[in-house]
């Protein structure tokens, strides 16, 4: 699919209009990003057909839970909490979403996934 297609078929998925640009820089970051995570998690140099629409989804979620194109930041859940002088510590929103991200896509991004071998010298 390219790069056009994919940035339609995300603006449709969360109600855009296609002719709308103004938050095309946000969507293709969106894109590009989820299609790293992609790349990444499966250790691949393209995204295969079957995963298009595992892309589309991906991005979509990341672009609504990380309040993409929003001033607002959105707090993590607390990470730790000390009691002498009173310190609390939150995790990073992106960085839990971005875990369970993959999480819920697992099945579906392992049947693309390949095994890297290495060698310890």
């Amino acid at each position: 699919m390219l790069e056009n297609e994919r940035l339609n078929s995300l603006k449709d998925m969360l109600g855009i209009n296609v002719t709308d640009s103004t938050k095309d820089t946000t969507l293709k970051f969106a894109l590009e990003d989820v299609t790293n995570i992609i790349l990444d998690h499966c250790h691949i140099d393209e995204i295969p057909t079957g995963l298009e629409t595992t892309l589309i989804r991906m991005a979509r979620e990341l672009y609504i839970n990380e309040n993409l194109g929003s001033e607002a930041i959105a707090l993590g859940s607390v990470s730790s909490v000390n009691d002498g002088n009173t310190s609390t510590s939150f995790r990073s929103a992106a960085a839990e979403f971005k875990d369970s991200l993959v999480q819920d896509y697992k099945k579906k991004l392992n049947r693309y996934r390949k095994v890297l071998w290495t060698q310890n010298h």
